[in-house]
């Protein structure tokens, strides 16, 4: 979970407790679950202190138990906390009594930075629906952290509330008092309201984690077992507005004709929060614009599938939970590939026609005119969720049409039932682009999608789920030919069941998923599902699907040992097994996997593992691009990982990664060394590298037409060298005010030889499935590459006053290209890549929140 928080070590005086600690933790099985609130008269002063009435008369919550390492266990040390409520805020204390002060780990970060600390966090079911929660987690340095959750247990970490804590450390350990702003969650006002409630401690040295009610990591949810708060009588309605309004100003330097111009770009707009009832609330920007997030990783995409980048920018990221419906998303690839539905790194992409209409000094995003998003959540278990936006027309220099005006529009409501065990749920999505010549023989006019999906929780542990979505796309028949070629669909495979069409104006396919499994238990669980997409299903205007034309049947299972021994902390172990088949029948991947994760008692980590794929015959029907499938050889991948205990001044990580396939004939080594440092208590530094040898025998090259009209497609030997490097650099002045520094330089590098075309693709022999390639141009001289990048960001932050910020960014990229590899080693070609002219933006923003 993302409760920890690095923490400051800062001693301070504080009033006697209310009660001195215990002799020795007491342990306690049979402990309530539910615990009445106190109406405050007189709001307690937040200054981390007992000493308030309210506290004097709130009920005491202290009957804790330890959730890790050992489930049930009693904890090492005592923890005591108070609720208390008025009609606009909900306020709770907490005592973590620690009989070694001195050792409590409180080192400053940035708000929402997840280090290893202690921290104390309040979880918070305002809706008391057991799926949805907020968390408010402090650690004794006052650094605070703030969560939304949804689907009874995923995090959304982008929520960020206006809430006050007060932290001290005293001679008996630590304490916290919180005040929330009622308007900050949502909930019914009614008499004698209920909220669901789970307090949780961490003891970062001891590696323990305490809480009231217990937490079992051995079931499944984390929602579904809070405790309950009760009497909550006499709730004020909540707030009905937030506006945060901003300013930016960019100092721009661009590319012109002869030598980088630079333009003063002065741009102004805000965000809307409006309850619009109790259940309803909508949240708007206008003009947004997200120059304090960090630059996507570099990276060289040599494969057929599309990169996935993860979703960075506030707006899209806050609340995505409701917004969510999966594609290809089951425990053997731990929903990694991000395939979904709705994917928001559609809204402001980059143009789609930039390297047929653009230049070097084309935007390279889309500019998002409006937002707006509708959420809510019914007593009965309903949720609802809307959004809209709409992105702006971009030329090119020519005036061609780089993105026309597109509107994306998404729906989804969610029908929880019995108790939260069952739901059923809809989405449905929409695109529509203002068409005009320079676009229309590229673009979908229109794309829909749309999919339900249902899951069903029995016996506790025990769960079946399954999802069918349908889509459609339209457009002129070129944009339609497009997208039959394409890599996710590749109607033209000459040895391929599907027949091309140029003529179509149109394309629809459907998704079926089913998944049964076993979720919780001590020991076991496991998930076995089958998955099927027609080759027309399309949802990549505003979703995100690597393959279409594929089934896919995967089983998982684990064991999960969670007793401490004189070993281990933890250890799992996992098993996963896996068949894809084209949607006609054709075996495309086999594999088999296993790995290990063990937690030792010094806190180090090892994880280590491999797979050993394409077993018995299988084909690559994508590996020539719309040629024929390609028979392929078994391969093994082994890997490992080691990670330092994140506790010490320094933290030493080290992963590999190994692969071998086409009987020796190509191979991968990856290396990643890493080192943390902590510094001081404010100060953090990190640096990773990694290093990847990549020889591929079968390379893709290219396909060409001879002067026959055939196709002749093509592979190569490459041998490839990559390096990236990271640093990262914080420095937290006070919990409201902070530096980041963070620095990538990029280079890939390969020399392509030994040009071969396609012949009997589906050979069991390896030598027989090429042969030579006869235009002698290409075969003789081949080339390569050398890619270099470099993106750097420098962002001072300041929260001058609750939810209002002052941002001052300094972004930098770097890019060149060769088709050649070049003789140099990686230090001529840094040398070389920051010997690039630099894209340099210089950028302040400032935001003020007002609240009604």
């Amino acid at each position: 979970m993302c409760f920890a928080v690095l923490l400051l070590f800062e001693a301070a005086q504080g009033a006697a407790p209310l009660r001195p600690p215990p002799a020795s933790p007491r342990p306690s099985h049979s402990i309530a679950t539910a615990v009445p609130a106190t109406r405050a008269v007189t709001p307690p002063v937040i200054d981390g202190r007992d000493d308030d009435p309210v506290w004097r008369s709130a009920p005491v919550i202290d009957g804790f138990l330890e959730a890790e390492p050992t489930e049930g266990a009693a904890p090492k040390a005592r923890t005591e906390a108070r609720v208390a409520y008025d009609a606009h805020h909900l306020y709770v204390f907490v005592r973590a009594y620690d009989p070694h002060p001195d050792s409590i780990v409180s080192l400053l970060s940035r708000r929402d930075d997840a280090t290893a600390s202690d921290h104390i966090t309040i979880l918070l079911d305002s809706y008391h629906d057991r799926r949805t929660g907020f968390e408010f987690s402090v650690n004794p340095a006052g650094v605070k952290s703030d969560y939304a959750i949804y689907n009874d247990g995923t995090e959304d970490v982008a929520w960020d509330a206006i809430w006050d804590v007060a932290t001290r450390i005293d001679s008996l350990g630590w304490t916290a008092e919180y005040s929330i702003p009622l308007s900050q969650l949502h909930y019914t006002a009614r008499k004698d309201g209920t909220f669901g409630i789970l307090i949780w401690r961490v003891i970062q040295r001891y590696t323990e984690t305490i809480t009231w009610p217990l937490y079992r990591m051995s079931r499944s949810g984390i929602v579904s077992q809070f405790g309950d708060l009760t009497g909550l009588d006499g709730l004020a309605r909540p707030g009905d507005a937030e506006l945060t309004p901003y300013v930016v100003t960019k100092n721009v330097q661009r590319p012109a004709s002869s030598g980088y111009d630079r333009s003063q770009e002065f741009t102004a707009g805000g965000d809307i929060k409006y309850q619009l009832s109790s259940k309803l609330l909508l949240n708007a920007t206008v003009n947004p614009d997200f120059g304090q997030v960090d630059a996507d990783p570099s990276t060289l995409n040599l494969s057929a599938f599309e990169t996935f980048f993860t979703e960075r920018r506030p707006f899209f990221v806050e609340g995505k939970g409701l917004f969510t419906f999966n594609v290809n998303c089951v425990v053997v690839i731990d929903c990694s590939t991000g395939e979904g539905l709705f994917y928001s790194r559609r809204i402001g992409r980059s143009p789609e026609l930039a390297d047929i209409y653009g230049d070097s000094t084309s935007p390279t995003a889309s500019r998002i005119l409006g937002a707006a998003k509708l959420t809510g959540r019914l007593p009965n278990g309903f949720s609802v969720g809307a959004l809209d936006a709409v992105t702006d027309h971009v030329s090119g220099p020519s005036g061609a049409t780089l993105e026309p005006r597109t509107n994306y529009a998404v729906v989804r409501a969610n029908q929880d039932y019995a108790g939260g065990n069952g739901s059923v749920g809809v989405m449905l999505t929409g695109v529509n682009r203002a068409m005009d010549p320079s676009s229309d023989p590229y673009l979908h006019s229109s794309a829909y999608a749309g999919g339900v999906d249902a899951r069903r929780r029995f016996l506790g542990n025990f769960e079946v789920s399954g999802s069918l979505d349908a889509s459609r796309v339209a457009g002129s028949p070129g944009a339609i030919a497009r997208t039959q070629e394409d890599p996710v669909h590749l109607y033209q495979r000459p040895d391929g069941p599907l027949t091309f069409d140029s003529t179509r104006t149109s394309l629809s396919g459907t998704n079926l998923e089913l998944r049964a499994a076993k979720v919780g238990g001590k020991l076991l669980q496991f998930e076995t599902a089958y998955q099927r997409r027609s080759p027309g299903f399309e949802i990549n205007d505003i979703g995100f699907l690597l393959q279409a034309d594929q089934q896919e049947w995967t089983n998982w299972a684990a064991l999960a040992f969670r007793t401490p021994n004189p070993i281990w902390q933890q250890l799992r172990w996992n098993f996963n097994y896996w068949q894809y088949w084209s949607d006609a029948g054709l075996a495309t991947e086999r594999a088999f996997n296993t790995n290990v994760h063990t937690q030792f008692n010094d806190r180090w980590w090892l994880h280590m593992g491999g797979t050993i794929g394409q077993l018995g015959a299988t084909y690559c029907d994508r590996c020539a691009r719309g040629g024929p499938a390609i028979r392929q050889d078994p391969y093994v991948a082994p890997w490992i990982s080691i990670q330092g205990d994140d506790r010490d001044a320094l933290v030493p990580n080290f992963s590999a990664n190994y692969f071998r396939g086409d009987g020796g004939r190509s191979e991968s080594l990856n290396l990643s060394p890493e080192l943390d440092l902590k510094v001081s208590t404010r100060f953090t530094t990190s640096v990773n590298a990694s290093y990847t040898h990549n020889r591929a025998d079968a390379q893709y090259f290219g396909t060409f037409t001879d002067s026959t009209t055939a196709r002749h497609y093509t592979f190569a030997h490459l041998e490839q060298r990559t390096l990236g490097l990271t640093w990262r650099l914080g420095y937290t002045f006070t919990p409201n005010v902070s530096l980041q520094v963070y620095a990538s330089p990029f280079i890939s590098k390969g020399t392509y030889s030994d040009v071969r075309e396609v012949a009997q693709a589906r050979a069991a022999s390896y030598t027989a499935r090429y042969k030579a390639y006869g235009d002698t141009a290409v075969a003789n001289d081949p080339g390569g590459f050398n890619v270099q990048q470099f993106n750097s960001n420098v962002v001072f932050r300041w929260e001058y006053r609750a939810g209002s910020t002052l941002f001052l960014v300094w972004s930098q990229g770097r890019a060149g290209s060769a088709p050649v590899e070049g003789t140099q080693g990686f230090g001529g070609s840094l040398r070389e890549l920051f010997g690039q002219r630099s894209n340099d933006i210089f950028l302040v923003k400032l935001s003020y929140w007002f609240a009604r």
